[in-house]
């Protein structure tokens, strides 16, 4: 029984043994027909190729050694021998173009380059063992950089740079120059706009290194920045290029954080501005004269005045765009176009006034007493306009020893006979009168002869003739009472016409003093203005 158990397992083994060898025997196979269909005649070129592979340069050696330094030592500390030791950096920026001034939001846009220089002791070799290398370009993101960054950052970037090699020297010194686009905040004053001049200051520093252990300094002889490689830009000059470095100690801690500010003063080019609005702005302000010199019963007028108004406005809808719109001062400019507006709206509404006058005789009484003083009087004798109000009369010249002037009322036949020539006789004459007098304005009057009791003792023919006489005296009395009342009425008509004329021109005289004050404040004031006093360059 135990020897057909033992057969059994023997059986069993020499089964498996045998499966086991056909399984390697398979994949051998198939790893030798895998083989051989990636393999492929191999060339002279090939074989070149790869020896060439197998040739490492000293300078790819280098590289891979001191990178092989850095990550056993770790980038994580400053590359100093002692804590003590500072590691000074020279900062320089260059810039490249003014992309954009924001006025409205308030952020400058520039393309600059970075130019750090600093030295580090873990990049150090000895050139006689690698070539006489002198200088090998490593990835930024292998060795330590300084956290040098800009202060007044108004960006939703997380990092503004790209990425750059660096230039490292046998002895340690380290180069790195990356480009970058920087958004900055800066306060800008719109208030001469658009003869306005804005000052923006760049203001780098270490962010958690204090002087101690990071001490920055500008690169020897550019406290400023490099305009070398600068492209000009079209809305935008430069006048002024400075820096200025500062130590600083904030509340937080006592030790000194040195900082480098870079200056610039830009003042914008008005070509465009010019052509936009200032000149759209002084045509307009010459029309707003003109609307004085209009009648002031004419329709026009009030109609020019409303298109004025409204031209001023699309002048000041464009100035709103350029400017921001919280601004702590308004543009002056702006302060002209609604100073503008204002008197336009006065000037229409004065003019109605004026119109008023103008037919307001028609209506009411003479102009006051006071009134009529002050503004005929005085202030037509002041504007030098009394001579265009009054019309020069000229009194009717008489010849000496002519007869005076007779007035002819006609002649009345009676019904009558004899009674005419009764009259004749008596020297009356029927249908003429002798002209007597003048009346109360200068004017020759009518006048007739006496009526009394001798002609009341006549016939009732000569009774008759009285009468008709009587009627006609009080037509023709009726007719110089009318035409007096007219001219009466002339009178207090023309009064309030030159009341209106002369209000019409005190407006104009306003508008015009107050435009050559509000021009001079715009053009000339803005001139002999102080620069802009910034926080940080009092002491250069």
């Amino acid at each position: 029984m135990l020897q057909r158990t033992v057969r059994i397992t023997f059986v069993r083994i020499d089964t498996l043994l045998q499966m086991a060898t056909f399984t390697i025997i398979v994949w051998l196979l198939m790893s030798v027909l895998v083989t051989s269909q990636k393999m492929k005649p191999t060339t002279k070129e090939d074989k070149e190729f790869d020896d060439e592979l197998n040739i490492t340069s000293k300078e790819k050696i280098l590289i891979k050694r001191l990178i092989e330094r850095y990550a056993r030592m770790g980038k994580e500390g400053r590359p100093v021998v002692n804590t003590s030791d500072a590691v000074r950096v020279d900062f320089g920026l260059s810039l490249i173009q003014i992309l954009d001034v924001d006025i409205k939001d308030q952020v400058f846009k520039t393309n600059v380059w970075y130019e750090y220089t600093w030295t580090d002791v873990l990049l150090r070799w000895d050139i006689e063992h690698y070539d006489n290398i002198t200088d090998v370009r490593i990835p930024s993101e292998h060795v330590w950089l300084p956290d040098i960054l800009l202060y007044n950052f108004a960006d939703d970037r997380l990092k503004e740079q790209r990425n750059a090699l660096v230039v490292v020297q046998h002895d340690g010194s380290v180069l790195w120059m990356p480009q970058a686009i920087l958004r900055s905040s800066c306060a800008f004053d719109t208030l001469y706009f658009p003869f306005d001049e804005q000052t923006c200051v760049l203001k780098f520093g270490s962010w958690t290194y204090n002087g101690f252990k990071l001490d920055i300094h500008f690169k020897p002889g550019r406290q400023s920045f490099d305009l070398m490689d600068y492209i000009e830009n079209n809305e935008w000059s430069i006048i002024e290029n400075s820096g200025y470095r500062n130590i600083k100690t904030y509340t937080c801690c006592p030790e000194p954080y040195p900082d480098l500010k870079f200056k610039l003063v830009l003042r914008r080019r008005v070509a465009f501005y010019t052509f936009i609005l200032i000149m759209p702005c002084a045509l307009l302000s010459l029309l707003t004269m003109v609307i004085f010199w209009v009648p002031p019963e004419s329709p026009a007028k009030l109609t020019l005045g409303m298109n004025i108004f409204l031209a001023f406005f699309v002048l000041l809808l464009l100035l709103a765009e350029s400017t921001p719109k919280a601004a702590s001062t308004i543009p002056l400019i702006g302060a002209y176009f609604c100073m503008n507006m204002i008197m336009i709206t006065l000037s229409e509404v004065l003019a109605c006034v004026v119109a008023n006058m103008h037919f307001r005789g028609v209506r009411i009484n003479r102009v006051p007493k006071c009134l009529r003083v002050f503004m005929i009087n005085f202030m037509a004798r002041v504007l030098c306009v009394r001579d265009q109000l009054f019309e020069k009369e000229a009194n009717p010249v008489v010849a000496t020893g002519q007869p005076k002037k007779r007035w002819t009322a006609g002649r009345v036949r009676l019904l009558d006979n004899g009674a005419e020539k009764r009259l004749q006789d008596q020297g009356v004459d029927g249908g003429e009168c002798r002209g007597g007098g003048m009346d109360s304005r200068g004017v020759p009057g009518f006048a007739f002869p006496p009526i009394g009791d001798e002609y009341l003792s006549h016939s009732q023919s000569s009774a008759q003739v009285l009468e008709e006489l009587k009627a006609i005296r009080e037509m023709l009395e009726k007719v110089r009472e009318k035409k007096a009342r007219a001219e009466e009425k002339d009178k207090v008509v023309h009064e309030w016409r030159m009341v209106g004329l002369v209000t019409d021109r005190i407006i104009f005289c306003f508008y015009l003093v107050t435009n050559c004050i509000g021009l001079m404040v715009i053009f000339v004031w803005q001139i002999k203005r102080d620069p802009p006093y910034l926080k940080g360059f009092a002491e250069m």
